[in-house]
């Protein structure tokens, strides 16, 4: 399941992101891995992303795989 979400934060030495989910409120997904294939500089707050959950009843079994 993809879902759209808004970037809130970025670890470029990890490449992972903290999440907020649109629809949830104060709810924020950390620690989830980012695609090697987006640049780190595109990586910024605020920005709209697209999650990838492999598993939708496991929302630490998740990706980023766009940002726009």
């Amino acid at each position: 399941m993809v879902v759209k979400g808004t970037l809130k934060g970025f670890d470029s030495v990890t490449y992972k992101a903290t999440v907020q989910v649109d629809g949830s409120i104060g709810y924020f997904l950390t620690g989830v891995p980012v695609s090697r294939g987006i640049p780190s500089l595109e990586m910024v707050g605020g920005r709209t992303v697209a999650v990838l959950f492999f598993s939708p009843d496991n929302p630490d079994d998740a990706m980023v795989t766009g940002v726009f």
